[in-house]
């Protein structure tokens, strides 16, 4: 599925401009999520990025901001001042007055524990994931007594993590005592994904442990094996994105989706009803009575192969019709039919060379069915069986002359159907 990325601000804690990155689905996002990293000052955007796309992928929308913003002047350049709980609070409130409420919670590494603390202030949170989070500043290696003496000291504590330093409020220090998470994960009452390398040489394995013995259910823990801590390989940010868009489908995706749609109710029998997917030039979706397909060309066409073609539907509307109406037929005569099996290809020929077309000049189309018939049926029966395949509703159909009536439907009439 195509996505588009846009780039917005809103105001942290302390007064300053945040800036962040939207990636919309190519349609209206179902729900919204709020992914807190800090893959910037390990210097590897390609994972919050992939991260992003792949929700958005599954028709979720994500604000994501880098929980570290760059140096003051004057600073070393090497050093990120990281955000406070209260950031990814604005963050909520800005997704909420401008587009919707985030349904999902998503923070990397001490954005991770951010959002566990900010989840108890947004009730419209449904589920909460952390992907190399510490529990507390205990489980990131050697931080937690110089920091506290500095923030004791200063009113804020400069501490490393990976290549890079990190400043931080003496308010987040407190916002990460083990006290104050212990006291957040039996209070959270969300869906709950850790996701933690076994390897991470930043935040130990035994943060997701913590994490994931201090929560209550529902809650999942999955290891990344062979990752780091900042996923600087492509393929373990694939795999961390996938499984992220995987399990919010769960928490915040089908239930949305109807929710958004109304439930629409079903269409009327002899009523189908197609509308542009967006994903990709061709895809479509398709509503016959309460039922939904998708159509699409294939790769070799432009298209995004996510369903059969017009044409491959138009076949399969030949074929199901044909295995259909022998049934019947078998069924009200008493002949041993156990099994029916149609295959159709479809082809354009020289209208010269179609014996029966009354056109004879360019191409027509031409649809070579193939029906197997498994049972003990005599010669006569299985004979008789393959004459009532050309008398099957839709050969008729598409034998006879069809009269197709197109209209306009005014662009002000258009409305959601009553749910």
């Amino acid at each position: 599925m195509e996505t588009r990325t846009e780039k917005v601000s809103f105001r942290g804690s302390d007064g300053r401009e945040l800036d962040g990155l939207l990636e919309l689905p190519a349609r209206e996002p179902v729900a919204w999520v709020l992914f807190a990293h800090c893959f910037t000052y390990g210097e590897n955007p390609f994972a919050a990025m992939a991260i992003s796309q792949t929700l958005a992928e599954h028709g979720l929308g994500v604000l994501r901001f880098d929980f570290t913003s760059p140096a003051e002047e004057g600073e070393d350049s090497r050093t990120h001042l990281l955000s406070d709980v209260e950031d990814v609070v604005g963050a909520a409130d800005y997704l909420r007055t401008t587009r919707g409420a985030p349904c999902l919670l998503l923070g990397h590494s001490l954005g991770g524990t951010a959002v566990l603390r900010a989840a108890l202030a947004l009730p419209e949170v449904k589920a909460v994931a952390t992907l190399g989070a510490p529990f507390s500043l205990e489980h990131v290696h050697g931080l937690l007594a110089p920091v506290l003496r500095q923030a004791e000291e200063r009113g804020e504590a400069r501490v490393r993590l990976g290549t890079h330093g990190l400043r931080m409020s003496r308010r987040f220090l407190e916002e990460l005592s083990e006290k104050r998470m212990k006291e957040t994960l039996r209070q959270l009452g969300r869906a709950l994904l850790v996701l933690h390398a076994p390897t991470d040489g930043v935040v130990g394995l035994a943060s997701a442990q913590r994490l994931y013995a201090s929560a209550r259910q529902p809650k999942s823990l999955l290891a990344l094996e062979g990752a780091d801590h900042f996923l600087s390989r492509r393929e373990d940010a694939r795999f961390a994105a996938a499984v992220l868009g995987a399990w919010a489908g769960r928490y915040v995706g089908a239930s949305e989706v109807e929710a958004q749609r109304g439930a629409r109710r079903e269409l009327a029998q002899g009523v189908v009803e197609v509308r542009d997917a967006g994903e990709g030039p061709f895809a479509q979706e398709i509503r016959v009575g309460r039922h939904r397909l998708r159509a699409d060309e294939p790769l070799s066409f432009g298209g995004g192969d996510t369903g059969p073609s017009p044409y491959g539907l138009l076949g399969a509307a030949l074929g199901a019709c044909t295995a259909m109406t022998l049934r019947v037929y078998a069924r009200n005569k008493g002949w041993p039919l156990e099994h029916v099996s149609v295959r159709l290809s479809h082809t354009k020929v020289h209208a010269e060379d179609c014996e029966h077309c009354e056109t004879k000049v360019g191409k027509v189309d031409r649809i070579d069915r193939t029906v197997t018939l498994e049972g003990p049926l005599s010669e006569e029966q299985r004979r008789k069986l393959l004459e009532m395949a050309d008398r099957c509703p839709v050969h008729r159909t598409l034998e006879s002359e069809v009269d197709v009536h197109t209209f306009l439907e005014e662009e002000e009439s258009l409305s959601p159907n009553p749910g």
